[in-house]
């Protein structure tokens, strides 16, 4: 399994690595509800704050959205249709096609420089401007991206096999086929729940 140390690292302004773009305020009064998500600046459910069908200049999808207010400098990634608040901007590779791994490794990387902005010190677009995150780097000295992608790829399916074995030694599984019956023992009694396929056993 592939490790942080098994490359050199080097700094890049945000800038150089991301186009960023901006949000686009939308009161609560001017909500309309619907189904796509809107982002806002929370720490919290994928920086998901509402479900909305207003669109906007901010509607993207396959970004990063960056918190620059509120609680700053979080970080979430977007593989869906999304409109964004004012206070998150919207990060996207500059000059290459992204992809959920490497947004995720970056997402991490950016995270880091959460602290510095904590107390009162604003994430502004000036200080995001020159704000640098460390990144692994290849023998030309630029973001090696092959790298990224293939550290988040074994991580992942190092926790999911993981997950499936602590899954697999709690349950009891009967059936065989389509169905499956998970027999699950708490205290002195006993729960069930039907799964239609025995992979979806690492997604209850």
């Amino acid at each position: 399994m592939l490790n942080l140390t098994d490359r050199e690292w080097g700094a890049f302004p945000l800038t150089d690595i991301f186009v960023i773009k901006a949000g686009k305020r939308l009161t609560k009064s001017d909500m309309k509800a619907g189904k796509r998500p809107f982002i806002g600046a929370t720490e919290y459910g994928n920086g998901i704050t509402n479900w909305v069908s207003n669109s906007n200049v901010s509607l993207d999808s396959d970004v990063l959205g960056v918190n620059y207010n509120g609680s700053v400098v979080e970080t979430f990634y977007h593989p869906y249709e999304c409109i964004f608040s004012d206070d998150v901007k919207r990060f996207r590779l500059k000059g290459r096609q992204g992809n959920r791994l490497v947004y995720l490794f970056l997402k991490t990387t950016i995270i880091q420089q959460k602290s510095k902005y904590a107390y009162g010190y604003k994430f502004n677009e000036e200080r995001m401007n020159k704000q640098a995150i460390l990144l692994p780097i290849d023998e030309q000295s630029q973001p090696d991206w092959a790298f990224m992608e293939e550290y988040i790829r074994e991580r992942e399916e190092y926790l999911i096999e993981e997950y499936k074995q602590c899954i697999l030694n709690r349950y009891v599984i009967f059936g065989g086929g389509y169905y499956f019956l998970l027999i699950r023992r708490v205290g002195k009694s006993l729960s069930y729940v039907v799964y239609s396929q025995l992979s979806n056993v690492a997604s209850a």
